[in-house]
């Protein structure tokens, strides 16, 4: 789940001659000036390309494209246009989990060991307690994004290995006793649902939920793109959180695929708003309707399992938004807006992020869809499109996630500034480099790589291609390692102990900035020399 506020405004984004709505037909009254209020946050906020669906009452009443596919080159987007949702595809997880629970095959309230007798956690006590509900609602102990690292960015784990090395991920809180959010366990929900019904996740979502829906351009990760699949986003970042957004490369979750590796368009999501809306009915009424899951299930997906703490907003300006329940559910987040309850969730990739939000009292549903790592853009559209139908007062809401912006931004500088005034520049490295060159080993994640270059000390995680870098010295026996991929946004400090003998002991990481996203999580690692290596 990628950060959603990673963004400086630019006036570098030159927009394509025909960068208006596409998708005819005209918008519904109540949003009759969405297309400039899209065009508007796409200018703000430096995003190359928007898709918009909004369902009312059973019926898409708007599937709209805004912008290109990609920065530089003139092919548009438009409702057909397929992103990555990543966390947005939690939902159709716990949709899976709940077919199966509605056919008999399992229960929500099992055991994980019940399907999976090898799963285990750090603590025996979690191993024995944990039930399929507890992979969905982020109240297991782990800590914010703890795991992450095992298939983000890409690894050359199997599923199976993700899960097996939760043995070895360090829990920080007690069982249910808090919410932090994790992506790692829906790895262990994509085995349960692979276990139960015999089929690969990708196979069972495929043919129990996009077939029935109608969601026939949607895919289950990038590699399963096809050549004809040409109507296809690019995600854009901007390389050290400042300049232009550049495009980045594509990615697949391959060993997660539960957790993130939808790629959907809008016209395909809204079909996705309307079953859901409908309490999971596909079609029909009352006893003869054909459903997608039961309306218990619906009922149980959408109630609050979780608390989480309602915070002040980050700025004045977004008052008006703040909830006044907030918690999560089975893969949904669940809070309000004006009295009325909010069902939503949003998902965060490598150059992009998105958001869907239903309001079932008002039978209505918005899916905002961008290419740019900013969630001020889908923020500001959504709350556009909500006020619309609630009949709030005008809100600025670009001018306010704006300022949230900038204000997050201020913060991440001011925390530069202050690892500047601490740090001793004239502080030399206790030890020649070669010796801090050796292989580390960490008990979740595995091997790094720490060796002499051309240009000094590199560093190589063995399982994660693209986690390879160069150390600089910043003082004593700490480095920061620089990416060679600088869209990752993921520098990180490398802490070097060394023992009385003034060999290395261990070594610890933790991201530079504050901006980068927690699925980084290398402040979990614990590495240590591996002796012979």
């Amino acid at each position: 789940m990628r950060k959603s506020t990673i963004v400086l405004v630019s006036l570098l984004l030159l927009f394509h001659p025909g960068a208006h709505a596409r998708d005819a037909g005209d918008a519904p009254a109540p949003i009759a000036g969405l297309d400039a209020h899209v065009e508007a946050v796409r200018k703000r906020f430096d995003v190359p390309g928007i898709a918009v669906a909004v369902v009312k009452d059973g019926e898409v009443v708007l599937v709209r494209g805004y912008g290109v596919r990609e920065t530089g080159k003139p092919e548009p987007v438009d409702g057909d246009t397929l992103f990555a949702i990543a966390s947005i595809t939690k939902g159709f997880t716990s949709a899976a989990l709940s077919i199966l629970a509605d056919e008999g095959k399992l229960s929500l309230d099992d055991r994980v060991i019940d399907h999976l007798p090898w799963f285990r956690m750090a603590d025996a006590y979690v191993t024995r307690e944990m039930r399929v509900r507890d992979l969905l609602v982020h109240r297991s102990g782990l800590g914010l994004g703890a795991g992450d690292l095992l298939f983000w960015p890409p690894t050359q784990y199997a599923t199976r290995e993700v899960v097996e090395r939760l043995a070895h991920v360090p829990i920080s809180g007690g069982f249910r006793e808090r919410y932090a959010y994790d992506n790692v366990l829906y790895a262990v929900a994509q085995l349960v649902i692979e276990e139960v019904s015999g089929q690969a996740y990708a196979d069972f979502v495929q043919q129990r939920l996009f077939a029935p829906v109608g969601m026939h351009a949607s895919r289950i990760n990038s590699d399963a793109l096809r050549p004809s699949d040409r109507n296809v986003a690019s995600g854009h970042a901007r390389p050290g959180f400042e300049g232009a957004p550049v495009p980045v490369p594509r990615m697949a979750w391959a060993n997660n695929s539960a957790a993130g590796g939808i790629y959907s368009s809008a016209r395909d999501m809204a079909q996705w708003m309307r079953v859901q809306l409908a309490g999971g009915v596909l079609s029909g009424e009352g006893d003869s309707a054909t459903r997608l899951f039961s309306e218990k299930r619906q009922r149980e997906m959408w109630s609050l399992v979780t608390p989480i703490t309602i915070r002040p907003p980050a700025v004045p300006e977004l008052a008006a938004a703040t909830p006044q329940f907030y918690g999560y559910g089975e893969a949904w987040s669940v809070s309000d807006y004006r009295g009325r309850k909010l069902v939503w969730h949003t998902g965060g990739w490598p150059g992009m992020v998105s958001r869907l939000t239903l309001v079932p009292e008002l039978g209505l549903g918005v899916v905002v869809l961008t290419s740019q790592e900013v969630g001020a853009a889908f923020n500001a559209v959504t709350m556009q499109v909500l006020d619309a139908y609630v009949g709030a007062p005008p809100t600025d809401w670009i001018a306010a996630y704006a300022a949230a912006v900038e204000k997050a931004r201020g913060g991440a500088d001011d925390d530069w500034q202050k690892h500047l005034a601490a740090r001793d520049a004239t502080s030399k490295p206790s030890l020649p480099l070669r010796g801090y060159a050796a292989t580390y080993r960490d008990p979740w994640y595995g091997d790094v790589v720490v060796a002499e270059g051309r240009k000094g000390l590199e560093m190589r995680f063995s399982k994660t291609p693209q986690l390879a870098g160069t150390l600089e010295h910043w003082q004593h026996d700490t480095f920061i390692v620089r990416w060679h991929d600088r869209a990752l946004n993921a520098d990180a400090f490398v802490d070097f102990s060394l023992d009385h003998d003034g060999k290395v002991r261990e070594v610890r990481m933790e991201a530079v900035s504050p901006l980068t996203d927690f699925s980084f999580d290398f402040h979990d690692l614990r590495l240590v020399p591996v002796a012979g290596k």
